[in-house]
């Protein structure tokens, strides 16, 4: 949807899971690092979630929000890396109704400029359920960053133009 800088910045009401089998609460700096970046730009974060690296119980939390018409965005951080354990691209492409490529793409580019030929081990990915934006990004701090800062920041103000993510918001029956 066409940005319209003359009206007031959207909020947009979003929700957190970490994906780890080994952090905990305490140690979560990704979801932390998350959580503020969101609450700076003037988003809500209506839930925050840790779950072990278990599509099952990742599609258990995702179904949930999903479902909650005061969730609008969820941000995924962690199970996406080259390991045999990685099971959030697997939980989460079910649950799609349309998949956002570019998103990947992009990101992938923007971390190869960071950290080189190791990106291509990232199945960052983006797409859509039930009118809920999920973001499935990397579990380091240092990706949350990267994917924060050059990509989901611009898109989820409503005043970036051409276009971005939160102007589809603007109008939706629950904003």
């Amino acid at each position: 949807m066409k940005a319209d800088p003359t009206q007031p910045p959207v909020s947009l009401r979003c929700a957190i899971l970490t994906i780890s089998s080994r952090r905990k609460t305490p140690d979560d700096t990704s979801g932390d690092y998350l959580s503020t970046a969101l609450r700076d730009a003037g988003h809500a974060v209506q839930a925050r979630d840790l779950c072990p690296d278990d599509r099952y119980q990742i599609r258990r939390i995702l179904s949930d929000w999903i479902a909650d018409p005061t969730i609008q965005v969820i941000l995924c951080n962690g199970g996406t890396g080259f390991t045999h354990r990685k099971s959030t691209i697997a939980a989460v492409t079910p649950l799609l109704d349309q998949v956002v490529s570019g998103f990947g793409e992009l990101f992938r580019h923007l971390s190869w400029l960071d950290i080189g030929a190791s990106s291509l081990q990232s199945d960052a990915l983006c797409g859509t359920a039930n009118d809920t934006l999920i973001f499935c990004l990397p579990g380091s701090t240092g990706a949350c960053q990267l994917a924060w800062e050059k990509i989901l920041r611009p898109q989820f103000d409503s005043r970036q133009q051409p276009c971005n993510f939160a102007s589809v918001y603007r109008t939706h029956p629950e904003s």
